[in-house]
């Protein structure tokens, strides 16, 4: 195991401690002690800036499951060192913005901060993982520990509705994503992403390569929010602002960006669906989302929407991009530039307007604009923060992101004039769209700023009366806002170390000689008179805005909504999985029995009549001694007294002597192990039964008697002759060769250290069942023990009381 991989794996260690340690803490802010980890990993990670990643990758390899190729592999190179600098450090910022934003006294602090790092272990494997398996179980990983996230708050409501929608949706994307990189690896050969990029252009005339494309991006754009899968995003605000600034805005929502990134190489190279589609899909975002953004009133929910619109941007600019890997335009490349850029400046500007948002409402009680006004009077520092942070989103120099907006510009500029007649009338529209999409940008940019900070003071319509901004609060967005102005006014500061070799990693093609360089006055190009258009026609809209307001507000009646649809879905599949299960769970065992060995009969005759595999031969059998007649006859006479038993304690006792019968022909059979095990399982069986036996019902007077024309009996008969066909059908019938029975015969005795091939393919070489059946009881003793614990306390309250 390489460093690395315990890095990676560090914040989870932690989050384990955490539940054992923080009682012994409660003098401390459990901030301080975990801000150590993303600082640490911060710092550990800066230093492969000194590294040369574009020629020499860095690639650790620590053997999983070797035997299936799924290993944990992690490569460090330009475009996965970019997200894990953003990862740790954001998530260091967000750590020490939250020790002053969540009270100690009021907050369940081991909760948030075991969730948070949890989520951050899972966003740096997944965006470090070469193996897809290992991917895929991260990127599973960020859909369930920004479930707990989201849901924090877990007694409000829209909490709760929050988080079950982000998981649903994200969740879905997941599975969509594991089918393509199942296809992947099958036409592959292997899991490594690397070796899937090698071997692309040997399969992509393969009917399954466009499928495991487009199950890629659904992935992809569920987890990024694009349209029509953003709709989760909005709600998600629900969560601590902290979580907020992190989650939406620096990591899990770019998860979705890098796997279009990192499978870019795969798909763009041979299919020019793969560009066009995720360029639809990005401006149909970015225009959607800034759009929705003017008609909200509460200041997350303004973020929120400007996310999902700066996501369509930046995956607008990948779809871009990537055309770089079939044609050799220059432009391509600098689109991909710019998408890698924007996505850094993004993270910057982003995560301190939430963190500013979050000291307005941690000051004031509300984000609801229409009663804010005038904040910059009692809180300067925050209104200045603010206006670095909407003058760089709004795309103003001398801001970071002034010089990614206008490569955004620039390179829809120059879509528009090459000679592609397939592209000519698409790419007029891509610049209409990007450039409306701006405009509005724009807007919404100074509403985020004038209307709470400007204008009247409106303290009669708030919960608190602000009175300055906190310190400690403030601190990390500032920092956050000296990287925009820094880095608007430097930008070759990120462009050599930083966005350069993550180029390289997307564009596997380019010159190893490629230099980016940046500057923030390009001239006057078209894209900076567009920008000046766009400041023009947003000032006069800013302006008039709440004259025009009403105009968007109205419902377009020829439009659905997508969180309809999402709601009206999840109350007809809630209602019809009720129905069904009040249908069939009725509580009666005997119906469910009913219904299972009828399900068994008719599949077991379907399957053995249409596949021709009735073949009754006892050419194989091993003979059949004395005493196994015995144990037969035995057991035959066990079972009628069980049937005839008028009595539970004489039916328990029965049952457990055939259970001691099976052991004795297990052992007999020389299978010692199934006999022990036998054994075991039924002792513990009378046991259990004998302690619960004053709960059993007694056996009544007016119970079914066994006749021959109970169809109770037939059913009976019925399972066990079909069980005698299954038996005689399979020993006797082979469809195919198999592949593991001659790997466990040779192998049972050298790795197995066993003669006997059964009892050494289920302890050893079918280990993983045992432990992941231990897992499964483990989990159901845990929840049985809570809802006793529950049960109990509602009893102890309702005493009290």
């Amino acid at each position: 195991m390489n460093f690395l991989h315990l890095a990676v794996l560090l914040p989870l260690i932690v989050a384990a401690l955490i539940p054992f340690t923080h009682k012994h803490l409660k003098q401390w802010h459990l901030g301080w002690l975990v801000l150590v980890v993303p600082f640490g990993l911060f710092c550990y990670f800066l230093s492969f800036l000194s590294r040369d990643l574009t020629s020499q990758p860095l690639v650790y390899l620590m053997k999983w499951i070797p035997d299936l190729g799924i290993n944990y592999v992690l490569r460090v190179d330009g475009l996965s060192l970019l997200f894990v600098l953003l990862i740790t450090g954001i998530g260091a910022l967000v750590t020490l913005y939250s020790i002053f934003y969540l009270s100690k006294k009021k907050e369940q602090l081991h909760y948030f901060y075991a969730y948070l790092l949890i989520f951050m272990t899972a966003m740096l494997g997944l965006v470090l993982s070469d193996n897809m398996m290992v991917l895929y179980l991260f990127w599973e990983m960020t859909s369930i520990s920004s479930f707990l996230l989201i849901g924090y708050w877990h007694k409000r409501e829209r909490s709760r509705y929050g988080a079950k929608k982000a998981l649903y949706i994200t969740v879905f994307g997941g599975l969509m994503m594991l089918g393509g990189m199942s296809i992947l690896s099958n036409l592959a050969g292997s899991f490594s992403i690397q070796t899937v990029i090698a071997e692309a252009s040997t399969f992509s005339n393969s009917p399954f390569f466009m499928l495991a494309m487009i199950f890629i991006l659904l992935g992809a754009f569920t987890k990024s929010a694009q349209f029509p899968f953003h709709i989760w995003l909005p709600d998600a605000m629900e969560a601590p602002t902290p979580i907020s600034a992190y989650l939406h805005s620096a990591t899990m929502v770019k998860a979705g960006i890098y796997l279009v990134a990192r499978m870019t190489p795969v798909f763009a190279p041979t299919h020019q669906s793969w560009s066009v589609i995720i360029m639809i899909v990005g401006l149909t975002t970015l225009f959607w989302g800034s759009f929705n953004a003017l008609k909200q009133v509460d200041l997350k929910g303004i973020l929120a929407y400007s996310t999902i619109s700066q996501l369509g941007l930046i995956m607008s600019l990948l779809g871009l991009g990537s055309n770089s890997l079939r044609e050799a335009n220059g432009f391509y490349v600098a689109a991909l530039a710019a998408a890698l850029l924007h996505l850094f400046n993004h993270a910057t500007f982003k995560g301190a307007l939430f963190m500013v948002v979050g000291i307005i409402d941690h000051e004031t009680g509300t984000r609801d604009i229409r009663r804010l006004g005038g904040l910059m009077n009692v809180m300067p520092l925050a209104a200045t923060l603010a206006f670095v942070g909407t003058f760089a989103m709004a795309g103003i120099p001398p801001f970071n992101g002034f010089v990614s907006k206008e490569m955004f510009l620039e390179s829809f500029v120059n879509l528009s004039t090459i000679q592609a007649p397939s592209l000519t009338v698409l790419s007029y529209i891509f610049l209409f769209v990007a450039w409306i999409a701006s405009v509005i940008t724009f807007v919404y940019s100074m509403i985020l700023f004038f209307r709470p900070f400007t204008g009247k003071m409106k303290p009669w319509l708030q919960p608190k009366k602000a009175t300055h901004t906190p310190i400690g609060m403030a601190t990390s967005p500032l920092i956050l806002v000296i990287i925009v102005v820094v880095s608007g006014l430097f930008p070759n500061l990120l462009a050599t170390p930083l966005i350069t070799p993550a180029i390289h990693s997307v564009k596997t093609t380019l010159n190893p000689d490629y230099q980016l360089h940046l500057s923030l006055w390009h001239g006057f190009t078209p894209a900076l008179w567009l920008t000046i258009a766009i400041i023009i026609i947003g000032s006069i809209l800013a302006a008039t805005y709440l004259k025009w307001k009403p105009l968007i507000q109205r419902p377009l009646r020829f439009l659905f909504s997508w969180n309809d649809v999402y709601n009206r879905g999840n109350y007809y599949f809630e209602k019809l999985s009720y129905r069904s299960m009040t249908s069939v769970m009725n509580g009666n065992l005997r119906f469910y029995l009913i219904i299972l060995f009828m399900t068994f009969i008719f599949a077991t005759i379907i399957g053995v009549t249409t596949t021709s595999s009735l073949n009754f031969s006892t050419a194989k059998l091993s003979p059949i001694d004395v005493v196994d007649w015995l144990i037969f006859a035995a057991a035959v006479v066990v079972l009628l007294a069980i049937m005839l038993s008028k009595a539970r304690l004489t039916s328990v006792i029965l049952l457990g002597a055939l259970g001691y019968l099976i052991a004795i022909m297990f052992m007999i059979a020389r299978a010692p192990d199934l006999a022990l095990t036998q054994l075991v399982v039924e002792t513990i069986s009378v046991i259990l039964y004998l302690l619960a036996f004053r709960f059993l019902p007694q056996i009544g007077k007016d119970e079914e008697k066994i006749t021959p024309f109970s169809w109770r009996l037939w059913i009976s008969m019925a399972v066990g002759f079909v069980m005698f066909i299954v038996v005689f059908s399979s020993f006797n019938t082979t469809f195919f060769d198999s592949v593991l029975s001659p790997y466990f015969i040779e192998n049972a005795y050298t790795k197995g250290g066993g003669k006997n091939v059964v009892n050494v393919t289920l302890v050893d070489f079918r280990g993983f069942d045992t432990f992941f059946e231990s897992a499964v009881l483990t989990v159901a003793a845990m929840s049985i023990y809570s809802l006793i614990r529950l049960r109990l306390n509602k009893g102890d309250k309702q005493h009290e009381e």
